[in-house]
């Protein structure tokens, strides 16, 4: 098969040709449909993320396809089925699996990270029977591809983790993949958005899908005192969707007595223990929480919600690449030069 992989961190990608995988006797292995490009892969193809064990090494986690091998031990799929993953897959028999948290897992598979990932014509996906989701038979390739780590990511981190309702004022700081999907989802659960970034561009496209408001922190020199004037006194709930030192903090800052942040922005690296206002969280109650990904089981929901049309995540992709043109769109993902979601869809 055709894949993409790297044979060095931070090192140019090539496009070489592979052997095709075998399933594991308790997966499958999927043709790949379609597959995003996530600032998680530039990360990975940088080093930043330990479970990388080994080189060479294909990304991509974000993915939908059609089933075309079986592994002897799976007895709930076939080949010719339509799917997507999450990101974090569950083993299904630990403590944390047995609780309904397969976002936790203590032996998680992912795709792209602990195994090779989708920026091929096939991949193998471990733990069939607990992670793999049907798609509705009218739901696009490409949509659905997009919804593997940071649309659904950002619909737990929001619905579940943050707990948002109706009327609340919501933060999101980062207007990419994440922060895009989280405001439209926080707009669709009922609450009002304050949209926050550095291109003016983004910030329309953030308008776009539901912000109420947004802030430019290119040109407000105080993130954190706008989004309390626009708010009447600070966020209900704040989600850090880019991942620094600066969002993150802001993030927090930024909330009301009681609020609650959620971090889904990846922090690694030099930036894994960033500053916080501790003397905010301790005097003014504030929650904190991380987002992870989200459990196949609890997919249902929000395809239910794009289904019935609450939900659009396909005006959240931007464009669709070939295999070969992944390499440098990979590269250059800290460039942040796009906008939106980028999906393969030619292998």
């Amino acid at each position: 098969m055709r894949a993409v992989l790297f044979e060095q961190f931070q090192k140019p990608l090539i496009l070489t040709t592979v052997p095709d995988p075998a399933p594991p006797v308790h997966g499958v292995v999927l043709r790949v449909e379609a597959t995003g490009l996530c600032r998680s892969d530039w990360h990975g193809w940088m080093g930043h993320d330990s479970s990388i064990a080994s080189l060479p090494h294909v990304p991509g986690h974000e993915l939908a396809g059609v089933i075309e091998a079986v592994g002897k031990d799976v007895c709930n799929w076939k080949t010719g089925d339509r799917v997507t993953l999450p990101f974090v897959c569950g083993c299904g028999t630990c403590p944390q699996c047995a609780s309904g948290n397969q976002q936790v897992c203590d032996h998680q598979f992912q795709p792209g990270f602990t195994h090779w990932g989708s920026f091929a014509e096939y991949v193998a996906i471990h733990y069939a029977e607990a992670n793999l989701v049907r798609l509705p038979d009218d739901l696009e390739a490409v949509t659905a591809a997009s919804l593997g780590c940071r649309f659904a990511t950002s619909f737990r981190a929001m619905a579940v983790q943050g707990k948002v309702s109706a009327g609340q004022w919501v933060a999101i700081h980062g207007c990419g993949g994440v922060g895009l999907s989280a405001i439209m989802i926080a707009a669709a659960l009922g609450a009002l958005v304050v949209a926050i970034d550095i291109s003016e561009e983004k910030l329309e496209l953030a308008r776009s899908v539901g912000a109420s408001a947004t802030v430019n922190g290119a040109v407000e020199s105080d993130v954190v005192a706008a989004v309390k004037e626009i708010t009447g006194g600070g966020a209900d709930v704040s989600l850090d969707a880019l991942g620094s030192p600066v969002t993150c903090f802001n993030s927090i800052a930024n909330l009301r007595k009681r609020g609650r942040h959620v971090q889904v922005g990846l922090m690694l690296a030099e930036h894994s223990h960033p500053a916080i206002p501790m003397d905010q969280v301790i005097a003014n109650e504030l929650e904190l929480a991380g987002s992870h990904g989200m459990q196949a089981h609890e997919y249902g929901r929000m395809l239910s919600m794009i289904q019935a049309g609450r939900l659009h995540p396909e005006k959240l992709i931007s464009k669709t690449i070939t295999l070969e043109e992944s390499m440098q769109e990979l590269v250059d993902m800290d460039r942040f030069k796009g906008r939106g979601v980028t999906v393969i869809d030619r292998f």
